[in-house]
């Protein structure tokens, strides 16, 4: 395949777009073989059948990098609690949150969770979205974290979109271990990882550390365990309080700390120092009307890299768009636009331990979005407003 007559946003680091005008990219085998200013074409590919993007912008394709798409049941009526004044901590400790979609989800079978994540999926892939985020974590027992992964995974196969599987089994404390939290790391959340890691069903373990779920000392033991197994860990941090979630993150390397809100410039110089991506999460800042900002100045200073997600899940953000995360972003957190497309894109495959997406270099998949838009902010810059063009899929359109 031979795409001419583009605008290339590259998004090299070290560079904002890494832009190239009168551009042309050619794929082989499912991955990008040359791209370049058109003019300098080599003449390998010269009489190769060329497609002409009348000027249109091309992009890698989008990377969302933290989703709980796979769940039962919504929370809806949570969403009018909140807007009644109910916080989202009052809901979790009177049985709601986390854990109504846990009884929810205990009640699906692995059909009706594909389906269900299906939905999402195909909105961000309708985005441009080429590689989805997947944790388990609304199980709470063993069986149902590796049904929640097994769906998970299924989404490959049902859709053409590349996934990631997070174990989340250290999301939040079941009712029937209330006031119990050791003893369900013991007996439900460890014994669940090692079953999920012979099953091959585990790329990265996460954890929720926050005074409503599992505090620095519980999140390590969960750690250590996916050590064991060789797998990169990564975590919810600082979301609402400051717990040391995002320093316990640095300390063991993690891919990546997500929300951030309340982390510190201490904490934004140790994932500097342990070279883990912030994932800055708006949607959820947006659906539980916070006021505390993740500290973008304090990253940019030290020289943290920032991804974006939606976080798309039934509670504190029920948004299935990257693309309105870009606006978000930019409008709530002051991302530039550059940032916010390199979050999405080169960051967020960091984020998730991907070294072959990202970008658009000789190598590299050619996971790629083209968009009827000639400026890169634009994607941004639009609310509610979907200019993808066409996308194209490991070199497949």
């Amino acid at each position: 395949m031979l795409l001419r007559n583009a605008r290339i946003a590259t998004m090299q680091p070290g560079m904002r777009y890494g832009l190239i005008d009168a551009g042309a990219l050619v794929i082989r085998d499912g991955r990008v073989a040359w791209v370049g200013q058109d003019a300098d074409l080599p003449a390998e590919w010269a009489d190769t059948a060329a497609e002409d993007l009348d000027g249109r912008l091309v992009t890698p394709g989008l990377i969302d990098c933290h989703t709980h798409i796979v769940h039962g049941g919504d929370r809806a009526g949570e969403f009018e609690r909140r807007l009644e004044g109910a916080s989202y901590q009052d809901i979790a400790r009177a049985g709601g949150g986390i854990a109504s979609t846990v009884r929810a989800t205990r009640k699906a079978d692995e059909s009706d969770l594909l389906a269900g994540a299906l939905r999402f999926a195909d909105a961000l892939i309708a985005e441009g979205t080429s590689v989805i985020e997947v944790k388990s974590g609304y199980g709470l027992d063993v069986e149902t974290e590796l049904r929640m992964l097994r769906a998970a995974r299924a989404i490959e196969a049902a859709r053409p979109v590349r996934v990631r599987t997070s174990f989340l089994g250290a999301h939040a404390v079941p009712p029937e271990y209330k006031d119990k939290p050791d003893q369900y790391i013991d007996e439900v959340c460890l014994p669940a990882l090692d079953a999920a890691a012979a099953e091959g069903l585990v790329d990265a373990v996460d954890g929720f550390c926050e005074g409503i779920a599992f505090d620095s000392d519980q999140i390590a033991r969960v750690f250590d365990r996916a050590a064991a197994h060789g797998l990169p860990v990564k975590l919810h941090a600082e979301q609402l309080s400051h717990t040391g979630g995002t320093a316990l993150a640095a300390r063991y390397g993690a891919l990546s700390a997500d929300h951030v809100e309340h982390a510190t410039t201490d904490d934004a110089r140790a994932l500097a120092d342990a070279g883990s991506v912030a994932v800055l999460i708006p949607g959820a800042f947006y659906t539980l009307h916070e006021t505390q900002m993740p500290p973008v100045a304090a990253f940019r200073e030290v020289g943290v890299a920032m991804a974006l997600a939606s976080d798309c899940n039934p509670g504190s953000s029920p948004l299935a768009s990257l693309l309105m995360t870009l606006n978000m972003g930019c409008t709530l957190f002051r991302l530039t636009p550059a940032e916010a497309l390199a979050g999405v894109t080169r960051n967020a495959a960091r984020a998730l331990g991907l070294k072959d997406t990202g970008v658009i270099a000789p190598g590299m998949r050619a996971d790629l979005a083209v968009w009827d838009v000639t400026q890169p902010a634009e994607l941004a810059y639009r609310i509610g407003f979907n200019p993808l063009h066409r996308r194209i899929f490991q070199g497949q359109a």
